[in-house]
Protein backbone atom coordinates (compact mmCIF):
# COMPACT_ATOMS: atom_id res chain seq x y z
CA UNK A 1 0.00 0.00 0.00
CA UNK A 2 1.08 3.54 -0.66
CA UNK A 3 -0.18 6.98 0.27
CA UNK A 4 0.87 10.50 -0.66
CA UNK A 5 1.87 13.26 1.75
CA UNK A 6 0.10 16.63 1.50
CA UNK A 7 1.95 19.95 1.54
CA UNK A 8 1.47 19.91 5.35
CA UNK A 9 2.99 16.42 5.62
CA UNK A 10 -0.34 14.74 6.32
CA UNK A 11 -1.07 11.25 5.05
CA UNK A 12 -4.16 9.06 4.84
CA UNK A 13 -3.99 5.62 6.42
CA UNK A 14 -5.94 3.26 4.13
CA UNK A 15 -9.36 2.19 5.47
CA UNK A 16 -8.36 -1.49 5.46
CA UNK A 17 -5.50 -0.81 7.88
CA UNK A 18 -7.59 1.53 10.04
CA UNK A 19 -10.20 -1.20 10.51
CA UNK A 20 -7.62 -3.89 11.20
CA UNK A 21 -5.81 -1.73 13.80
CA UNK A 22 -8.98 -0.25 15.39
CA UNK A 23 -8.03 3.31 14.41
CA UNK A 24 -10.98 5.69 14.74
CA UNK A 25 -11.31 9.46 14.65
CA UNK A 26 -9.29 10.87 17.54
CA UNK A 27 -7.03 7.82 17.94
CA UNK A 28 -3.57 8.95 19.01
CA UNK A 29 -0.71 7.76 16.81
CA UNK A 30 2.82 7.33 18.17
CA UNK A 31 5.41 8.49 15.60
CA UNK A 32 8.99 7.18 15.79
CA UNK A 33 12.00 7.54 13.53
CA UNK A 34 14.00 4.40 12.81
CA UNK A 35 17.23 6.09 11.71
CA UNK A 36 19.02 2.80 11.16
CA UNK A 37 16.57 1.80 8.43
CA UNK A 38 15.57 5.36 7.38
CA UNK A 39 11.85 4.87 8.05
CA UNK A 40 8.97 6.23 10.09
CA UNK A 41 7.07 3.91 12.42
CA UNK A 42 3.44 4.75 13.21
CA UNK A 43 1.83 2.94 16.16
CA UNK A 44 -1.83 3.55 17.03
CA UNK A 45 -2.24 4.08 20.77
CA UNK A 46 -5.39 1.99 21.17
CA UNK A 47 -6.75 0.01 24.10
CA UNK A 48 -5.31 -3.13 22.48
CA UNK A 49 -1.83 -1.55 22.23
CA UNK A 50 -1.90 -0.42 25.86
CA UNK A 51 -3.00 -3.90 27.02
CA UNK A 52 -0.11 -5.43 25.04
CA UNK A 53 2.33 -3.35 27.12
CA UNK A 54 1.12 -4.68 30.45
CA UNK A 55 3.99 -6.08 32.45
CA UNK A 56 6.60 -5.19 29.83
CA UNK A 57 8.22 -2.56 32.07
CA UNK A 58 7.92 -4.45 35.35
CA UNK A 59 11.04 -3.91 37.43
CA UNK A 60 12.60 -1.59 34.84
CA UNK A 61 11.84 1.75 36.49
CA UNK A 62 8.79 2.50 34.37
CA UNK A 63 7.95 5.63 36.36
CA UNK A 64 11.42 7.07 35.80
CA UNK A 65 11.20 6.29 32.08
CA UNK A 66 7.80 7.98 31.78
CA UNK A 67 8.98 11.05 33.71
CA UNK A 68 12.06 11.36 31.47
CA UNK A 69 9.86 11.11 28.36
CA UNK A 70 7.56 13.85 29.65
CA UNK A 71 10.52 16.14 30.44
CA UNK A 72 11.88 15.55 26.93
CA UNK A 73 8.48 16.34 25.35
CA UNK A 74 8.14 19.56 27.33
CA UNK A 75 11.77 20.34 26.46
Amino acid sequence: METTATIKGQIVIPAELRKKLYIKEGTRIRVELDEEHNRIILTPVTREYIHSLRGSLKGKGALKILEAERRKERG
